[in-house]
């Protein structure tokens, strides 16, 4: 089974390890990290995330700048990204509520929350076709 490309882009180098090793340890996803928000798409293009966990407040872009690079870049833009952000507690988070017409996780993420939102919004691949057979 391939591994899901994830990229996390967040400024507290305490938290994305732990998400990179929990995250890895379903064997699901393949996790890159990116501590500084300035270099975030050069890490994404060269990593060709299927997703993307981004943080909104980061000290040298916050998370609403960086996404709105991915989506004027043309490798990234059909990319998608989750926000995680602290500015929301998850006891005031409201389903189906987005932040800038994105997905977002209150931290501390609940990791089952975080898997199925991840598979949630995952770049879906089309089934390959059955025509031919018979």
């Amino acid at each position: 089974m391939k591994l899901k490309r994830i990229l996390i882009i967040d400024d507290e180098v305490g938290f994305t390890k732990l998400l990179k090793l929990t995250l890895e340890r379903t064997h699901l996803y393949q996790v890159q990290v990116e501590n500084n928000s300035t270099q975030a798409l050069e890490a994404a293009r060269a990593f060709l995330p299927e997703l993307i966990l981004l943080d909104v407040i980061m000290p040298d872009a916050d998370g609403g700048d960086v996404a709105a690079r991915f989506k004027s870049d043309p490798v990234m833009k059909k990319v998608p990204i989750i926000f995680l952000t602290a500015m929301i507690s998850p006891s005031e988070k409201k389903p189906g509520e987005l932040i800038s017409g994105y997905p977002y996780l209150a931290k501390p993420v609940s990791i089952p929350d975080l898997i199925r939102t991840i598979e949630r919004n995952l770049i879906k691949k089309p089934a390959p076709s059955s025509l031919g057979s018979g």
